[in-house]
C-alpha cells in the first residue's frame, strides 16, 4: 500500500511538472523557417531572423524618410535626431579613417544603422534580435574582413604584405613576429562577429530569465524581477548603442589599417 502511494505521488510529481511552464531563456533565439526555400541545394528560407532584419532595415528607412520629409533651416525633433546621427557617424570616419574615408560613408552610416536597429528591435516582446545569431556577426564581420584585404591589395598592392612586418623590427625576430601578426591579423573577424553575438545573447537571456520569473512567481514577489528587468531593459538599450559604436568603431580602424598600412 505505501509503494503504491509513493508511486502514485511520483507520477502526480512528474505529471505537475510537465504541466508547469517550462523555463527556456534560450528560446527567443531560436530560429524558425517560415517559408522554406533551397534551390540547388543552398538553404534560402525565410526564417524569423529574416524578417526582423528586414523589419530593422525598414525602421531605418522610414525613420529618416519621416524625419527629413519636409527638411527645414531650424529642425524638429526629428530632424534633429536624424542630423545628429549623420554627423555622429561622419565624425567616427573623419577621426578614424580622415579624408580618404569619404567614399565609405554611406557603408559605414549604413552598418551603424542597420546594427544599432537589430539590437534596439530585438527588445520588443515576441521579437527576435537577428545580432544574436553568429552567422549574422560573422558574415557581417566577414564582409568587412575580406574588404579591408581588398583594400589593401588594391592600393599597395604586393606592399600590403608588408602590413605584417613592424617597423623598425629586427630581423632576427621576424620567424617571431610575422606568423603572430598574421593571427592577430586572422583573428580580427572573430572577435569583431563574438563581441556584438555574445554581448547581444548574454543581455537578452538575462532579460527573459528575469521577465519569466516576474510572470511566475506570487504578485508579491514578482515586483522585484521586474521592477530589475525594467532597469535591464534600460541597460540594455545603452548596450544595444554601444556594441554598434564599436562594431563601427573597428570597421572603419581596419579600413584605415589597409588604406594607410597602420598598424
Amino acid at each position: 500500500m505505501l509503494l503504491t502511494t509513493t508511486a502514485i505521488s511520483v507520477d502526480a510529481a512528474h505529471a505537475a511538472a510537465a504541466a508547469a511552464p517550462r523555463m527556456d531563456p534560450l528560446h527567443h533565439f531560436q530560429v524558425v523557417k517560415y517559408i522554406q526555400m533551397a534551390p540547388f541545394g543552398l538553404d534560402v528560407s525565410i526564417s524569423n531572423s529574416v524578417v526582423w532584419m528586414w523589419i530593422s532595415l525598414a525602421a531605418v528607412f522610414f525613420f529618416f524618410r519621416y524625419a527629413f520629409r519636409r527638411p527645414e533651416m531650424v529642425p524638429g525633433r526629428m530632424q534633429s535626431v536624424a542630423e545628429a546621427g549623420y554627423l555622429f557617424i561622419r565624425g567616427i570616419v573623419d577621426e578614424n579613417i580622415g579624408p580618404s574615408g569619404k567614399p565609405f560613408f554611406p557603408m559605414v552610416f549604413t552598418l551603424f544603422f542597420f546594427v544599432l536597429f537589430c539590437n534596439w528591435t530585438g527588445l520588443i516582446p515576441g521579437s527576435f534580435t537577428a545580432t544574436s545569431q553568429l552567422i549574422v556577426t560573422a558574415t557581417l564581420a566577414l564582409g568587412i574582413f575580406f574588404l579591408s584585404i581588398f583594400l589593401g591589395f588594391y592600393k599597395h598592392g604586393l606592399k600590403f604584405l608588408g602590413f605584417f612586418v613592424p617597423s623598425g623590427l629586427p630581423v632576427l625576430l621576424l620567424p617571431l613576429m610575422v606568423p603572430i601578426e598574421i593571427i592577430s591579423f586572422l583573428a580580427r573577424p572573430v572577435s569583431l562577429s563574438v563581441r556584438l553575438f555574445a554581448n547581444m545573447t548574454a543581455g537578452h537571456t538575462v532579460l527573459g530569465v528575469l521577465f519569466f520569473f516576474a510572470a511566475t512567481l506570487p504578485w508579491i514577489g514578482s515586483w522585484l524581477p521586474f521592477g530589475f528587468s525594467v532597469v535591464f531593459t534600460a541597460v540594455e538599450i545603452f548596450i544595444g548603442f554601444i556594441q554598434a559604436y564599436i562594431f563601427t568603431i573597428l570597421t572603419c580602424v581596419y579600413i584605415n589599417d589597409s588604406l594607410h598600412l597602420h598598424h
